[in-house]
């Protein structure tokens, strides 16, 4: 039997993703009634296909074997198939990753295949990537099928007992019960132990290859290292690892040092050759850090890699109108990373002899080609090692390198460029937004700023519809009930946005936000928050988990953004949910606490409260003030400056008038409000300068 292009239920879906595998031989559906309702009628297993656009072993086997058709035969023959972008559905990608490392005790990834019964949905067997002949001590993917499909009909009594005892430990994994253990600052110490156990000393990070920036990880050693200098007991060792972390990270292949961003994970332990696809969410988590990292040292390395990295999101990931797309691929014509490397040739014909000696020596062009006989650009030596042996300072080393790199920028993009999954994910913005406000703010670039608010305003616009959000966006539609990670992420970047211009309408969202929270996610009685709303698809798990992946916990930043506001706008109910979501994760937490680094950002604000300041006033030098309170990295301290003609503020706020003339400054802390401020030379001093 032949497929038409026609006959493949995913030719009407939005996402790229999907829209992919639209013309596959393969008889593929969305997860939705139609497919699930087809299993039941037909008693056929459910083979379910999780991916995404940019991954790169997603194409690899589509070729192999979604674009083959005999195999998409067998396929259609045997399963009802179901494929799933992640991206757009991570509350089944969550499910479906738990139960294959509970099944196979291993890590799962991308793509991820598992066989589901027809009528509970619950997995029989699984896998990720199977290639078309067996290799790799892997079996061929048409064997898997016929095996599946066999073991499926004549073991009937034994899988539905194995599917009880799967569907008991997912809800088990998914929800940790809750104990009344005491909280303690005990876990901040525990985990930083546990990084500097597996701490790099020669390359940097905290794991072998492959090697994934685990940024929460140099967040709580600067974290660390904060508290510590507070307590004049300086950790200079965690504040060391962090720091030569991230420099490993921003100098290797990581980064691309042409175009700007970051690739997603490095392959080798040198953080030399990546997997090339370039994510949303690891370039927000990146600017955040280079900017952290730069106001703590000062180094011009982690200022020229975001205001580089923040440029290529503005030039290349932000749409027309407003929102920034998910991520692009790490093929080009078929090829993973051709769109990025070099020959040494070429690169030597297109800089004068001076740019090319520096650039040799930088990236290391004198050695053996390190991409399949290219280059990838890794640095090679640092800046300060380009500088002393030119002769130059720092920051003419690297305005003469930037140089080069704009003249073999200008040649790429003349080349086939990687596809971009142009899908807008309410999530992901949440932290590109409180990336790029953040950046404006440090780096005084109205231009990142004026990016920030234009996607907030867009999300609000697009995404919150009947006060509710929607999850993803594409080709004028949005659609799926949000995540908590999409509500407390933008809860999160609104405390970020209001640092940097208050405006009254993103207080008022941001409450909105915290309300929809408590009403719809969290679990009243164990405390903590589920991945999905109460009103969502019923599925044969619901996740409430407090570690961190690829993305920081949606539990923490929810804690985090929750106590923070709460303390903003004076109300108690936020409060009483962090500490509810606390109680709730104190138990894994101490088991690995530095699996659950983002969380114990939200319990460091409970055993040490920020510092809050409120400033308002008439007169020009206002904005002097406001950065003031914001120089160097103050992680415990936000700053607000509230417009003088806003009168419809929190009733927690309205006391913070505005004074007849000048400028006033309200500074508060867990145990009250210090007398007004109204001197600049007073402010300085109140705040210890």
């Amino acid at each position: 039997m032949s497929i038409t292009p026609t006959d493949n239920a995913l030719i009407n879906e939005t996402s790229p993703y999907l829209r992919q595998h639209a013309n596959n031989p393969v008889q593929w559906y969305p997860w939705g009634e139609e497919a699930l309702n087809l299993a039941r009628e037909q008693g056929k297993p459910i083979l379910l296909s999780i991916g995404y656009a940019a991954c790169h072993w997603c194409h690899v086997m589509a070729h192999e074997s979604f674009e083959d058709t005999e195999t998409a035969l067998i396929m259609n023959e045997l399963f009802i198939n179901i494929k799933v972008d992640r991206e757009e559905r991570p509350d089944l990608d969550k499910i479906y990753q738990t139960a294959h490392h509970i099944m196979m005790q291993r890590g799962g990834g991308w793509p991820l295949t598992m066989f589901l019964h027809h009528e509970t949905h619950v997995p029989f067997f699984g896998g990720t990537y199977f290639p078309p002949t067996p290799r790799h001590e892997l079996p061929a993917f048409r064997d898997i099928l016929l095996n599946a499909a066999n073991y499926y009909c004549d073991n009937v009594a034994e899988i539905d007992e194995f599917s009880a005892m799967l569907t008991n430990a997912l809800n088990t994994h998914s929800n940790p019960k809750s104990s009344k253990l005491d909280l303690s600052p005990a876990p901040f110490n525990q985990a930083r132990q546990e990084l500097g156990e597996h701490f790099d000393a020669k390359f940097g990070g905290f794991s072998p290859a492959p090697k994934f920036p685990h940024l929460p990880q140099v967040q709580r050693l600067i974290h660390h290292y904060i508290t510590t200098v507070g307590q004049r007991q300086a950790d200079e060792d965690a504040i060391d690892m962090a720091i030569f972390s991230l420099r490993k990270m921003v100098s290797g292949g990581l980064y691309d040092h042409v175009g700007g961003g970051f690739f997603r994970y490095s392959v080798d332990e040198e953080w030399g050759i990546p997997h090339f696809e370039k994510m949303l969410y690891d370039n927000a988590a990146f600017l955040n850090s280079c900017a952290d990292a730069w106001r703590l040292s000062q180094h011009p390395m982690f200022k020229n890699t975001a205001l580089h990295t923040a440029d290529w999101v503005l030039r290349e990931m932000q749409s027309e109108e407003g929102g920034f797309y998910s991520s692009l691929d790490a093929d080009s014509e078929g090829v993973e990373g051709k769109f990025y490397v070099w020959q040494r040739e070429e690169i030597e014909q297109l800089l004068d002899e001076e740019s090319y000696a520096l650039f040799k020596f930088r990236f290391g062009l004198h050695r053996q080609a390190n991409f399949e006989g290219d280059w990838h650009l890794t640095g090679n030596k640092d800046y300060e090692k380009v500088a002393k042996k030119f002769d130059l300072t720092d920051d003419e080393a690297i305005d003469k390198l930037n140089a080069a790199c704009q003249q073999l920028f200008e040649v790429r993009e003349q080349r086939v460029r990687p596809a971009c999954d142009d899908k807008i994910l309410t999530s992901w913005n949440a932290l590109m937004i409180k990336a790029l406000a953040r950046a404006g703010r440090v780096f005084g670039e109205e231009k990142y700023t004026e990016a920030a608010l234009k996607a907030l305003d867009f999300i609000k616009a697009k995404l919150w519809k009947n006060g509710r959000l929607l999850a993803a966006y594409h080709s004028g539609s949005a659609h799926l009930n949000a995540y908590l990670d999409d509500y407390a992420y933008l809860l999160d970047a609104l405390l970020e946005v209001l640092q940097t211009q208050w405006r009254h309408e993103d207080v008022a969202f941001a409450q909105q936000l915290a309300d929809v929270l408590l009403s719809h996610f969290e679990d009243k009685e164990a405390g903590g928050f589920y991945f999905t709303s109460h009103d969502h698809e019923q599925l044969i798990a619901r996740p409430k988990s407090f570690a961190d992946e690829a993305m920081p916990s949606g539990n923490a930043v929810a804690a985090y953004a929750l106590g923070r506001l709460g303390h903003i706008v004076g109300n108690t109910d936020y409060l009483d949910a962090t500490e509810r979501t606390l109680q709730a994760a104190i138990e894994p937490v101490k088991q690995i606490a530095s699996a659950h680094n983002t969380l114990l950002l939200a319990l460091e604000d409970y055993f040490f409260p920020p510092q809050y300041i409120f400033l308002r006033g008439h007169a020009e030098d206002l904005p002097l003030w406001q950065r003031y309170c914001q120089r160097g990295y103050l992680p415990l301290r936000m700053t607000f400056t509230l417009p003088e003609d806003d009168t419809g503020l929190p009733s927690a706020l309205a006391a913070y008038t505005s004074p007849p003339a000048g400028n006033i400054a309200y500074v508060c802390g867990i145990k009250g409000c210090l007398p007004p401020v109204t001197k600049f030379e007073k402010l300085a001093k109140t705040l210890g300068a």
